[in-house]
């Protein structure tokens, strides 16, 4: 079976429960404060492990930042590829609003001290058919990709945050490509308004003929998902649960869809099984906690 190496974040998240997401020049108060190990990277390599993969997490950490070195190994991640430095992790500062919406703010810290050197010595262990796994939120993309295609890895990139430096990796090199709506829209560089199934499929007809070698998955939040590669089209519905958190639904989706599909199940199978996680996910509160475990529905 394929192993996955996971580059990505270490955030230590500090989430803020308010009454609505804060206005520019408003000063609210909180109604609770906790503290816990995420990052998109982080998240996404839980989800993983839960879901029963053997995976591998790369990235960098500050010493304040350990305790997510030891919870990700907790849950079955490999971490011999995180490095540790004296300089301080990376930080999101999460509102989540008495509709569980969430607004969040991000320090990099560390995660934007990875070398390329570092990331020639961790890809030395890969070889092809392994997948590398991507988010936005640390530095080199562009060589990871690029190196990891050499090696004839399979590349499943995850473009959040979304940032216009996107628009200058070697997108036509991913196997995969993962994104919500509003990323999404900004890729397609549109300026039409998604919001109904109809309007959904365009983009996503759009993103498929911009990218006609890459399997493309748009999550559209209590909308569904939608899965394109070339002239196959697939819809997943949500699982109607109560909300209480989304912070980690994105995250659980794209590390179930990935293990399911490392399964070798049917596309179908892979949504179905990642629309399950995710609304487990958003059924409980905080980021990797939140994750479900392949026992609970596998």
């Amino acid at each position: 079976m394929p192993r996955i190496l996971n580059y990505g974040s270490l955030n230590i998240d500090h989430t803020f429960r308010v009454d609505h997401i804060v206005l520019p020049g408003q000063t609210i108060s909180s109604t609770a404060l906790s503290s816990s190990a995420g990052g998109k990277g982080a998240n996404q390599s839980a989800a993983l492990a839960k879901a029963g993969s053997v995976v591998f997490h790369a990235g960098k950490v500050g010493k304040d930042g350990l305790c997510i070195i030891d919870l990700l190994s907790g849950y079955g991640v490999d971490t011999r590829f995180i490095r540790v430095t004296e300089h301080p992790s990376g930080q999101a500062i999460i509102q989540l609003d008495r509709e569980s919406q969430n607004s969040i703010i991000l320090y990099p810290g560390s995660n934007i001290e990875i070398t390329k050197e570092e990331i020639d010595e961790t890809l030395h262990f890969f070889h092809a058919g392994d997948y590398l796994v991507l988010q936005n939120e640390i530095c080199h993309t562009a060589y990871l990709i690029e190196q990891a295609k050499k090696k004839d890895m399979r590349i499943c990139f995850n473009p959040a945050p979304f940032k216009n430096e996107i628009f200058d990796l070697p997108l036509h090199e991913l196997d995969i490509l993962i994104v919500n709506e509003l990323e999404g829209k900004e890729l397609s560089r549109s300026s039409q308004i998604y919001s109904d199934d109809h309007s959904f499929r365009k983009l996503l007809d759009k993103l498929c003929t911009m990218m006609p070698h890459t399997q493309i998955i748009l999550t559209v939040g209590n909308l569904g998902s939608y899965y394109g590669f070339q002239s196959k089209r697939l819809w997943q519905d949500i699982y109607q649960v109560p909300v209480v958190d989304t912070t980690a639904a994105g995250d659980t989706f794209v590390g179930y869809f990935l293990s399911a599909k490392i399964r070798g199940l049917p596309v179908e199978v892979c949504m179905q099984k990642a629309a399950i996680a995710a609304s487990i996910a958003v059924s409980r509160s905080g980021a990797m906690v939140s994750i479900p475990t392949a026992e609970e529905f596998w």
